[in-house]
C-alpha cells in the first residue's frame, strides 16, 4: 500500500510540474493542436497513400486491416475494460489537484487509467514500426517521437496523469508487437502458398 501512495504521490507531482509549472499561453495552444485528433488528419491519409501505392497492394491491405485492429483493441481495451477496472479518477474529478487544474480544456470520462489516447497512439507506433521496418528495412523513428508528444499533451492540457501515460503506453506497445506478429505470419503464409505456386501473385 505504502508503493502505491508513494507512487500517486509523485505522480501528481510530475502531472503539477508538467501541467501547472511549465505552462504558457503559446504552449497551450501547441499542446491543444497536438492531442486533438483532426490534427492528425495528412498523417493517416499518408499513412493510406503508402500502404495502397508505396508498397505492393496485397501487403498494403493487410497493413490497413492490422492497422484498424490495432486501434480496435487498444482503444476498446484502455476505455470500456481498463478504466472500469480501477476506476482511476481524471485530475480534474481528484480533489487533490483542485488548485492545480488550469481548466484550458472540458474534463470528459470520469476515469483516466490508462490513457486511451497514449494506448492507441503507441499502438499504432508500435506497429507501424516494426512492420515498416519488415516490409521497407527503412525505420520510421519519428513515430516514437509522434506518440511521445500525444501523451506528453494529454498530461499538459490536464488531462491524464503521467502514469497514466506510461499506462496506455505499455498497454499499446503489447498490443502494437501482438498485431505485428500477426501481419509476420499472414505475409509468412502468403509467401510461402507464393513459393509453392508462382502462379500466385506476390504478398
Amino acid at each position: 500500500m505504502y508503493l502505491f501512495d508513494w507512487l500517486d504521490h509523485i505522480d501528481k507531482i510530475a502531472f503539477t510540474f508538467i501541467h501547472r509549472d511549465m505552462s504558457a499561453r503559446w504552449l497551450d495552444f501547441v499542446m491543444l493542436l497536438l492531442r486533438n485528433q483532426y490534427t492528425w488528419i495528412p498523417l493517416y491519409a499518408f499513412m493510406l497513400y503508402w500502404s495502397l501505392f508505396r508498397i505492393d497492394r496485397p501487403t498494403g491491405i493487410k497493413f490497413i486491416c492490422l492497422t484498424i485492429l490495432c486501434f480496435a483493441i487498444t482503444d476498446y481495451t484502455s476505455s470500456s475494460i481498463l478504466k472500469y477496472h480501477f476506476e482511476r479518477l481524471r485530475p480534474c474529478y481528484d480533489e487533490d489537484m483542485t488548485t492545480v487544474i488550469r481548466g484550458i480544456i472540458g474534463c470528459g470520462g470520469k476515469y483516466s487509467f490508462p490513457s486511451s489516447h497514449a494506448a492507441n497512439h503507441f499502438g499504432l507506433a508500435t506497429f507501424w514500426f516494426f512492420t515498416i521496418m519488415h516490409v521497407t528495412q527503412k525505420k520510421w523513428t519519428w513515430l516514437w517521437i509522434w506518440a511521445f508528444m500525444i501523451g506528453l499533451a494529454q498530461v499538459y492540457v490536464g488531462k491524464h496523469f503521467p502514469l497514466d501515460i506510461v499506462g496506455g503506453a505499455a498497454l499499446g506497445i503489447l498490443v502494437g508487437l501482438g498485431v505485428f506478429k500477426l501481419f509476420e505470419a499472414w505475409f509468412k503464409r502468403d509467401y510461402n502458398k507464393y513459393l509453392k505456386n508462382p502462379s500466385l501473385s506476390l504478398p
